[in-house]
């Protein structure tokens, strides 16, 4: 669980990669300037863990490109306090970020193995999302609901109706929609009924899974 500075040194650099891709929003600069990426994956991935790529993790899934993290972060437009939930926990990287810009965790994960790892991994690093679920992330959690923001971290086929209904009037969906390439798409809620729906261009995730059992 090492940090050295030629991992503080890589991060930078990755800063300044995304930066220069178009993210503007300095606090969430700072929190993956801050977040020792390499931790969240295997030692086979460490010379990759600050290039702006995805990677695979445990359980067939992915942790998230950094740009992507970056993109999606910046449009929910967190305040601290913002109560967030986060649609697939995977290696807690996004839950890291969400969590170092002051916002209440809650995060949802479908798959049991990545669950339990991620579950006692991050408090190892200091970070205590609220709640962490397994659970199907199609039915969001009612239970906390209303949240200020909501992010889904794999591509959804159709945007979940129970994921629109627990946001906050004001509050912010983003969630990469669409089959083999997602067009990530941002839902701000305006009343009981109203959403208004924006577009931001094509991304690629792992697919968000439904309940099996």
């Amino acid at each position: 669980m090492k940090d050295t500075f030629k991992h503080k040194g890589l991060r930078q650099q990755l800063v300044n990669i995304i930066e220069a891709k178009g993210i503007k929003d300095p606090k969430v600069l700072k929190a993956i300037g801050k977040i020792p990426r390499h931790l969240f994956m295997d030692s086979s991935f460490l010379d990759h863990a600050y290039q702006d790529k995805a990677f695979p993790i445990a359980a067939d899934q992915t942790i998230s490109q950094p740009y992507t993290v970056a993109f999606q972060t910046e449009l929910l437009q967190i305040t601290p306090g913002d109560k967030i939930l986060e649609i697939g926990t995977g290696s807690g990287y996004q839950t890291a970020v969400l969590c170092e810009l002051g916002a209440k965790v809650y995060s949802i994960e479908r798959q049991n193995e990545l669950f339990k790892k991620t579950s006692k991994f991050l408090p190892k690093l200091g970070y205590r999302a609220k709640k962490l679920v397994f659970g199907d992330g199609y039915l969001g959690l009612e239970e906390e609901a209303p949240f200020d923001g909501i992010i889904v971290s794999a591509g959804a086929p159709y945007v979940p109706k129970p994921l629109l209904s627990q946001l906050k009037i004001g509050g912010r969906l983003v969630i990469p929609v669409g089959d083999d390439i997602q067009v990530m798409t941002m839902f701000t809620r305006k009343g009981p009924k109203e959403y208004e729906q924006e577009e931001f261009g094509e991304f690629r995730f792992v697919p968000l899974l439904g309940d099996k059992n």
